[in-house]
């Protein structure tokens, strides 16, 4: 992927907004004083406004001069909240985390629905991986 421009402006949340780029910011809150943002996506634009390794969301908060924290927008029926598993990243290794995915899992909820031994076995991943997995997962929805 080739850099790109963000195009500087006086408008801190435009500017935030440009940063994070190619994720769609829902709402900003600001705090100026402090120069910290609460940014709230919808869970499918996390990913993509924290980037590989927290590179974006880095490169953002330098470049606006923001302490930027980023919070999924929650719907209104809590039932029905799911998580993209690329948002375990920081908790769960990327291949464990793509070899789910190669068997057709990609959201919390359906590796959680899914038999333990099936993840074992055709992700290729040890006992202790898998179990490490769903516990990560069963903690997010515990909360």
């Amino acid at each position: 992927m080739s850099p790109s421009l963000i195009n500087y402006t006086t408008n801190t949340k435009l500017f935030i907004q440009r940063a994070l780029s190619p994720a769609k910011v829902s709402s900003i809150n600001l705090d100026e004083e402090n120069h910290k943002a609460e940014v709230y996506l919808q869970p499918e634009e996390v990913s993509l406004a924290i980037g590989k390794g927290g590179m974006n969301i880095k490169l953002a908060s330098m470049l606006t001069e923001y302490t930027i924290d980023v919070f999924r927008v929650v719907s209104e029926d809590e039932d029905d909240e799911d998580i993209y598993l690329d948002e375990f990243s920081d908790e769960v290794d990327q291949w464990v985390i793509d070899a789910v995915k190669a068997l057709g899992y990609d959201t919390a909820k359906e590796v959680l629905k899914a038999p333990r031994e099936l993840l074992i076995e055709k992700a290729d991943l040890e006992e202790e991986t898998v179990d490490h997995l769903l516990d990560v997962l069963k903690a997010e929805f515990e909360g």
